[in-house]
């Protein structure tokens, strides 16, 4: 069989087409690995030996790409950066990550010369600054790692970060064929993957980084929208994407003829994950897409589920079962596994991986138990060994498929004057799964109200990204907390799910 890899494909074929970008160039093997060999070159003539990291603010798209495979093959960690946070969050997530090169596209010019000011934060550089032409392979070539961010204790993001493997760059680690045939998809087969979502999110950089290591060219989306996502299954043939339910209820928000307007039948696998899909959402799906409908879960420390649309049928709600060669476990208080169909903490393994959370011990030893780890979701499994979950982590808000962690928010209101209290939750909404509401109590001197609202959210918009920000707040007297300070957030949020089923 032909070698995979993108520099064996390059070799071989490069003229095989590899990215179509958002503006509708394509990239074939050979340019893009000449390009990964250009940008690789210039992160060493800068000083980076492995073990260091590179940030990157990039737009979906070739480029992004070839910052990716550049760090995979000189052994550096890549820490792509959602461009919708803040110059502030950015600077935190460079400065804590260690990064020693900021990679920065122009259109975030502005955001990255922000960050780039703050202290610790190197000065952000283009894509073309990184490397001069030439055929030269970088030396030494060893393979980096993806490091992305999520959560630490004090609501702040922490890197997931994983040992390096000193593994060669041109070899496809065999997980990676692995993962991909839990789905069906083999290297090369007339695949074609499209990306239409941020690649800054773990599984749209993985999909898209072991697609191209199969043969499978990449199309690009720069900002998703449901028409043209049909316009291009169609145009291009694709076989295989990765979803989040709230694009597929905007996909079932087309028109009928819209919808029944194009030709999808060469999709072989549509995955989804990232965020529980409601029943309905789900059904609908499979009644115009059909069997191909797939739904994995995972965490980006390792290990997950896999349900096809046949089991889901028959186990409506279930995640499935554990990948071969992962672990599921549900968890009592005492670290004692619960009966089947009794809820407790779900814990993962993925054969002997292992991963710290760069700069917090804490969090990395509380969220292990042996040699598997939990990210805090509750859930049970049947008899047959099929995942439910019950709820994630009682305050984490999943809405649009991104966690939010209300944690942080509340840190940041609680800096504002007017502030004596606050808890932030998420309550129901149709399209995006859940919303951020805040609950104030204010200081005694405040009075509660619409002008108050409007100041605390504008004290908000130049610290947090847009997405956290809340869309309502309410006010209270007093917040619901035990005489030890802890608060029952519960109390204010249930009232908003009554009647209603929280899936996660």
């Amino acid at each position: 069989m032909n070698a995979i890899g993108l520099w064996n494909i390059a070799g071989r074929e490069p003229e095989r087409p590899a990215v179509v970008d958002p503006d509708g160039r394509t990239v074939t093997y050979g340019a893009l690995a000449a390009e990964a060999d250009r940008i690789g070159r210039g992160l060493q003539a800068l000083g980076l030996v492995p073990g260091d990291t590179v940030a990157m603010l990039l737009p979906n798209g070739a480029d992004l790409l070839a910052v990716e495979f550049a760090t995979l093959q000189t052994g550096l960690y890549s820490v792509p950066l959602n461009w919708h946070l803040t110059a502030a969050e950015i600077a935190y997530i460079v400065r804590d990550s260690g990064a020693k090169v900021f990679v920065a596209h122009e259109r975030f010019a502005a955001t990255a010369t922000a960050a780039a000011a703050e202290p610790g934060v190197p000065a952000p550089t283009g894509v073309a600054e990184l490397g001069s032409a030439g055929s030269r392979r970088p030396e030494p070539r060893t393979t980096g790692a993806l490091m992305v961010y999520t959560s630490g204790t004090s609501g702040r993001p922490k890197g997931v970060r994983r040992p390096l493997t000193g593994a060669d760059p041109d070899a496809v680690p065999q997980v990676s064929q692995w993962f991909f045939g839990l789905f069906g998809l083999e290297p090369f087969g007339g695949h074609v993957h499209l990306c239409c979502s941020p690649l800054y999110h773990t599984a749209v950089m993985n999909f898209a980084v072991i697609s191209l290591q199969l043969g499978h060219p990449v199309v690009v989306m720069d900002r998703w929208d449901a028409h043209e996502m049909l316009r291009l299954v169609e145009r291009h043939r694709v076989t295989h994407s990765h979803m989040v339910p709230t694009q597929f209820r905007r996909l079932l928000a087309l028109p009928a003829p819209v919808r029944d307007g194009y030709d999808l039948s060469s999709m072989r696998v549509m995955i989804h994950g990232a965020a529980p899909c409601p029943h309905e959402v789900k059904r609908r799906m499979l009644d115009w897409w059909g069997p191909v409908v797939v739904e994995y879960y995972a965490a980006s420390e390792g290990g997950g589920t896999l349900i096809t649309a046949a089991e889901w049928v028959k186990r409506p709600g279930s995640v499935g079962r554990a990948w071969p060669g992962s672990r599921v476990r549900v968890l009592g208080a005492d670290g004692e596994d619960v009966p089947v169909g009794q809820p407790g903490t779900v814990y993962l393994q993925m054969g002997d991986a292992t991963f710290e959370y760069l700069g917090d011990a804490e969090k990395t030893r509380r969220s292990r138990h042996g040699r598997m780890f939990t990210v805090g979701d509750i859930g049970y499994l049947d008899e047959d060994g099929y995942l439910y979950l019950c709820d994630r982590q009682s305050d984490v808000i999943i809405t649009g498929g991104v966690n939010v962690y209300p944690a942080e928010i509340e840190g940041e209101l609680a800096g504002h004057p007017a502030v004596a209290d606050v808890a932030v939750f998420g309550v129901p909404h149709e399209e995006w799964g859940e919303e951020i509401k805040a609950v104030v109590q204010p200081v005694p001197e405040v009075t509660a109200g619409p002008a108050l609202t409007e100041e605390l959210l504008g004290f908000l918009a130049g610290r947090l990204a847009r997405f956290k920000l809340p869309r309502t707040v309410d006010y209270a007297d007093e917040l619901p907390r035990d005489p030890n300070g802890k608060l029952y957030k519960r109390l204010l949020r249930d009232p908003y799910w009554a009647g209603r089923e929280r899936a996660i």
